[in-house]
């Protein structure tokens, strides 16, 4: 496939933001998906588009998570488990990828978007400090379905799949958003190295445009964890809101379009 060099240039510097996005809360997706679908012919096959997606996505996250582990203290008792949930989910969702229709997925995640943001909003201190919530089999239970369930969304849609880790960290098992972002991280990772496995084997990734993308996601990912780790919860928490406002929009804005076309 070959692309105008312009296109191919929009790509990488979307690339690069939705890195720097990602690297912070999550979300990048909502930034790098979108200009594949927008910059990519029209025919090209939609699990073309989402395993083209993934391997910078699971680039700029390996920076970030790097960077992350260097700087912030990780539970590693919570992450391992977390991240084989996720790895099984994602897993299973790029296999049904392929399958699955995907015209009630928006109104749905635009429901949950919502309904967590005016969480978010209306308790100022949710994620300044940690505070976990629970433990022992109520801990355990919560964080292996969080693992499997955002592992599954991210193999089947992906955009909006690091908010959705940091949403239920810092609002279901009270961890605080920078902690929150550094487990984020891992299982980010994760969903992205299974669901690329998948794509790989079933030959849906544009491996040049991929590759380009990648760089630029890198480089994106660990401007935005280093000033992340430097500025701490507070700031999270206002990328975070930002990130979850055009969140909504843009899904609320594909919910029209659902309906009316």
């Amino acid at each position: 496939m070959i692309l105008a060099t312009h296109v191919l240039f929009g790509l990488v510097l979307a690339a690069f933001v939705a890195g720097w996005v990602d690297a912070v809360v999550g979300g990048g997706g909502l930034i790098q998906l979108p200009a594949l679908l927008i910059g990519l012919p029209d025919d090209t096959p939609v699990a073309t588009i989402a395993g083209t997606n993934k391997l910078p996505a699971a680039s700029g996250t390996l920076m970030a998570t790097l960077t992350y582990l260097r700087s912030v203290r990780v539970d590693w008792r919570s992450a391992l488990p977390l991240m084989a949930m996720a790895w099984l989910g994602s897993t299973v969702g790029a296999n049904l990828a392929h399958h699955v229709p995907r015209r009630w997925f928006t109104p749905i995640v635009l429901v949950v978007i919502l309904v967590v943001g005016s969480y978010t909003v209306r308790r100022p201190q949710l994620g300044l400090q940690q505070d976990l919530r629970h433990h022992g089999a109520a801990h355990w239970g919560r964080l292996l379905a969080l693992g499997g369930g955002v592992g599954l969304y991210d193999g089947i849609l992906g955009p909006g799949t690091g908010t959705f880790f940091v949403i239920g960290m810092v609002a279901v098992l009270g961890y605080g958003f920078l902690e929150a972002s550094a487990l984020t991280k891992l299982a980010n990772l994760t969903t992205n190295v299974a669901a690329i496995t998948v794509f790989t084997l079933s030959g849906h990734i544009l491996w040049p445009v991929a590759l380009s993308m990648a760089v630029a996601n890198l480089s994106g990912g660990l401007l935005g964890a280093r000033m992340a780790v430097r500025r701490g919860s507070a700031f999270v928490r206002k990328v975070f809101l930002v990130v979850v406002g055009a969140l909504a929009v843009k899904l609320a804005w594909d919910t029209v379009l659902l309906f009316v076309g």
